[in-house]
């Protein structure tokens, strides 16, 4: 659970608290939900995401059993880089995505969604006792550290301050081990959910308010609360588990076929290999795609429409995006309408609006390489 300090912290900034998968979460502050979302386009904003399960993975056998679980090759990673990937079902379905990062301290640090906390737990805690029980060396360790990401084209200015390490050499998706602003063994990873460049902190619960004050003492910061947070990740084109993806979709239907380690594809060593493997080639039914329209914001679970009318898919995300000041949304349609430019409809409030099948991201994102 949230720090009470913290949850008060963050009540006395003017947080509007909602409750999240057992979380109190803020959905927004003093500022609206667009004005935050542009201040994190054009500045630097801090997100409370403490509510992520962050887990460690210990022994040496701990590549093989991370393996056993997630699509993705851990073992090509290089020492402190992660990457995205999946847990999956024997059917094929994801489990959750989720970040796994190949520390040089002797442990895997896997940081997956709160909504999905006790299940990834369990699923671990399950296939770590076959691993166990099979003699192989594995340990887990859930983390009770707060996590904070700071997302924005200034985050490294502001972030820099209070680093003696050199931001412009940790690049996207690499991690460090660093004492920021002072508070000792912060884990600091290069990644976010906006688009922009940004980091996640994994801070010790009783430095978290310090952390925050210090970072907002910078006039480029802001809090930021759920509601930017969605409306920035779907600009970036970014899944939200359980909207976008589930346990009934797979990662090729889901365009997560990226994620998929190329060795991974040979062996067909993952839970569900045998299902996910040939979609690659043979394609599927359904897709996840953009979708562009404008008028009536498109909500979750609209139908989508084919130029006949007819039912082709569903949305599972929307929202009227602040930047390009239009409706963005996604979903998932007939393959046969999946190019780029098609154009569909949707029907809001009974009504069919007309609408066009779009590449993702829908804004540039802005992630830092080096």
């Amino acid at each position: 659970q949230h720090d009470q300090n913290f949850c008060n912290f963050l009540l006395e900034q003017g947080g509007k608290m909602v409750g999240f998968a057992g979380w109190s979460m803020p959905v927004q502050y003093k500022d609206s939900h667009i004005v935050s979302h542009m201040h994190t386009r054009e500045h630097c904003s801090i997100f409370d995401v403490s509510h992520m399960l962050q887990t460690k993975v210990h022994g040496k056998d701990r590549v093989k059993f991370m393996e056993s679980l997630v699509v993705a090759d851990i073992a090509e990673l290089k020492d402190n880089q992660g990457t995205l990937s999946l847990f999956t079902t024997e059917k094929g379905g994801i489990i959750d995505d989720l970040i796994v990062t190949k520390t040089d301290q002797g442990y895997l640090y896997v940081v997956s969604n709160a909504g999905c906390a006790d299940k990834d737990s369990a699923h671990m805690k399950a296939r770590l006792a076959e691993f166990k029980a099979a003699g192989f060396d594995v340990d887990l360790e859930f983390l009770d550290e707060a996590l904070i990401a700071l997302q924005g084209p200034s985050m490294s200015q502001v972030l820099q301050e209070g680093l003696k390490e050199d931001l412009s050499k940790l690049t996207f998706m690499t991690s460090t081990l660093a004492t920021v602003f002072g508070i000792p063994g912060c884990r600091v990873t290069r990644c976010g959910y906006t688009g922009e460049d940004g980091v996640e902190v994994s801070v010790p619960q009783s430095s978290v308010v310090e952390l925050t004050e210090k970072l907002l003492a910078n006039g480029e910061v802001k809090l930021a609360g759920l509601g930017a947070r969605d409306s920035l990740r779907l600009e970036a084109g970014l899944c939200l588990y359980g909207n976008d993806i589930d346990e009934t979709t797979t990662p090729v239907e889901g365009t997560l076929v990226w994620t998929i380690g190329k060795r991974r594809r040979q062996a067909k060593d993952f839970p569900g290999a045998d299902i996910i493997v040939p979609q690659i080639k043979a394609k599927t039914a359904r897709k996840r795609v953009g979708l562009v329209s404008t008028g009536p914001p498109v909500r979750q679970h609209t139908p989508i429409l084919g130029p006949d009318g007819k039912v082709i898919g569903e949305v599972t995300s929307g929202c009227p995006s602040p930047c390009l000041k239009k409706n963005i949304a996604m979903g998932y349609v007939d393959a046969t309408f999946a190019k780029h430019g098609t154009a569909i409809q949707v029907e809001v409030r009974k009504k069919a609006v007309p609408a066009t099948v779009s590449k993702m991201p829908f804004v540039p994102t802005n992630y830092y390489f080096g």
